[in-house]
């Protein structure tokens, strides 16, 4: 199930879509319209899905062992010893696993498969409109600096991301110049389908995510993370259920190595089973079919990225699941540590938090001790909609897609770096960012809410920071309680020219509840830049950061600049301790 939401993955999202005009996406999301007769979905009677897991390139028995035991062969990934077997025989699973040579098997759905999967409607391609509006900086962007990067390094067309998701308007005003349809498929009910269009969209979801990658800079509507890098479409959603399930997962990374992408984003978790526990003998099927084909992946040279998940769950201390299976009747379950969200949790995956434009935890992002790898903008993100339509969403769903981003423009700058060296440098451009709430347990520079850090586009591209002239105030200046706002100034002088677009504030306040204090610099004519935000859950002390503010490029540079510090709650109390200017 996809991960834009704030609970129920599906069900509970929300959207704010902008083309010809206002629409409110519904909580259950939109699908494209059906090419194919009604009854082209409903359920073939009894038939299941299941995984049969062999030796690697060592398939040949099991197949014919499918046939034998009142099954069909779907699809075979022989790389990995991965067979999709259809059958309605209730004991086709037990028979299986009897068969040599044969190590696992495991049901897939606990729906039948529907008759669709035999011969799949291509989706209608979206009638278009045109933007009108101009590109802005948009807060996601400038937040991870990724508007300072493009003008360095905007990646490159030889770097392909593939958005692993609900499919891709490939004729979106902002998309269609860097999709790439011969590397575009459709892997719906887990087999491989190539026909032109087969990736297009069943839903908004894997659009939006592909915008937030790599919306082209053309002037218009919006730009993404790498605006000049190629992205593929690999439609993992099933029509109309918009489910995610293992055999299609399967399909999609071993497509995905095959077709030589250098970056996978993958917003969305294996359904039917939020986590699959290796106790189960149909959930471990699923563990070991995508745990192969992610790192077959990676052996062909891709990095993987993931959304971590939005239940604002604990995933290093499970204990309980009552959303699985999502398919049919969910029930309440007990769940542990062994048990994983796929593919997210498997080992080399970079799994992505969501923070806020104030740089705290999303109130729906998942978090935990060597689980969340990196953190990145998901609260309320603009991107595309199909159709040539604009929209905002949320979730670890919007915060992925801008870490994919970010490794395409490590990939551009460095063509010959393994995903290893990919996930390194990831984590040694991340910006450090301290804990926000009691949760929240590891060091300023790795903890369980944010891993590494903010990844930092500006830094991965090597774009400069600020280095010129520095100005310091080191006078104390007490901060009263839900009081009148404070200031510290600092005269600048002997600046040259305007102030740069890396004009870097860095503040240390003393304070216990950080969540009351709102900061803003105010420059030399009066304008103020919001630096941070107030947040009620935020019970952390002290404010300690560096903050680039790229929307004061161009003011006057030398003149009186300022702090402005206020409290706006009761019963905690602090001082300016010290503050910075950079030019």
């Amino acid at each position: 199930m996809f991960l834009r939401s704030h609970s129920r993955l599906r069900r509970a999202a929300t959207a704010v879509a902008l083309g010809v005009g206002l629409i409110a996406v519904p909580a259950a999301p939109a699908v494209a319209a059906p090419t194919s007769p009604a009854t082209a979905d409903a359920a073939a009677a009894g038939l299941r899905s299941y995984l049969v897991i062999t030796a690697p390139n060592n398939t040949g028995g099991a197949k014919t062992a499918v046939g034998a035991n009142g099954g069909a062969v779907h699809a075979s990934y022989d790389a990995i010893g991965v067979v999709v077997a259809h059958s309605a025989a209730a004991d086709f699973a037990p028979r299986m696993r009897a068969v040599t040579g044969v190590q696992q098997v495991g049901a897939t759905r606990t729906t039948d498969v529907p008759a669709a999967a035999a011969n799949p409607a291509i989706p209608a391609a979206p009638a278009q409109s045109t933007p009108t509006a101009a590109e802005t900086a948009r807060a996601d962007m400038t937040q991870i600096g990724a508007d300072q990067a493009w003008a360095v390094n905007p990646g490159s067309p030889s770097v392909t991301v593939g958005i692993l998701d609900t499919g891709v308007d490939d004729q979106h005003y902002d998309l269609r110049a860097n999709f790439v349809a011969a590397k575009s498929a459709s892997c719906a009910y887990g087999r491989l389908d190539t026909r032109a269009g087969a990736w297009r969209p069943v839903g908004d979801h894997g659009t939006h995510v592909a915008g937030t990658v790599a919306a082209a800079r053309n002037g218009k509507g919006m730009v993404g993370v790498a605006p000049a890098t190629t992205i593929a479409a690999v439609r993992v959603a099933e029509p109309t259920t918009q489910m995610f399930y293992a055999e299609n997962t399967i399909c999609a990374f071993v497509f995905s190595g095959d077709m030589g992408f250098k970056v996978t984003n993958s917003s969305y978790y294996v359904d039917p089973w939020l986590f699959n526990c290796p106790g189960d003998l149909d959930q471990a099927a699923i563990l070991e079919g995508v745990k192969r084909a992610v790192a077959y992946a990676e052996g062909k040279g891709v990095l993987n990225v993931a959304a971590a998940g939005n239940q604002n769950y604990n995933l290093a201390a499970k204990s309980t699941d009552t959303s699985s299976p999502d398919d049919s009747t969910p029930v309440s379950r007990p769940v542990t540590t062994p048990c994983l969200s796929l593919p997210a949790e498997l080992p080399s995956v970079v799994a992505v938090s969501s923070i806020t434009s104030s740089n705290t935890k999303s109130s729906f992002s998942n978090y935990g001790t060597d689980k969340v790898f990196a953190a990145a903008p998901g609260d309320n993100v603009y991107s595309t909609i199909p159709g040539g339509g604009y929209g905002a969403m949320s979730g670890t769903s919007m915060a992925s897609p801008h870490v994919a981003g970010v490794a395409a423009l490590l990939a551009a700058a460095d063509r010959t770096a393994t995903p290893a060296a990919l996930r390194a440098k990831l984590a040694a451009q991340a910006d450090d960012l301290a804990c926000t709430d009691s949760r929240c347990a590891g060091t300023t520079a790795k903890n369980n809410f944010f891993g590494e850090g903010r990844v930092d586009a500006k830094e991965a591209v090597g774009a400069p920071t600020g280095t010129g002239p520095s100005f310091e105030n080191t006078t104390d200046v007490p901060i009263p309680d839900a009081g009148a706002a404070v200031t510290s100034p600092i005269t600048a002088t002997g600046v040259p020219g305007p102030t740069p677009a890396t004009l870097k504030a860095d503040v240390n306040i003393t304070h216990t509840y950080r969540g009351d204090l709102v900061i803003d610099l105010i420059a030399p004519d009066g304008t103020a830049y919001r630096l941070k935000n107030s947040s009620s859950s935020d019970s952390a002390d002290n404010v300690i950061a560096s903050y680039t503010v790229a929307a004061a490029a161009g003011e006057t540079a030398n003149g009186t600049w300022k702090l402005q510090v206020r409290d706006i709650y009761s019963s905690d109390t602090g001082f300016i301790n010290s503050w910075k200017l950079t030019f």
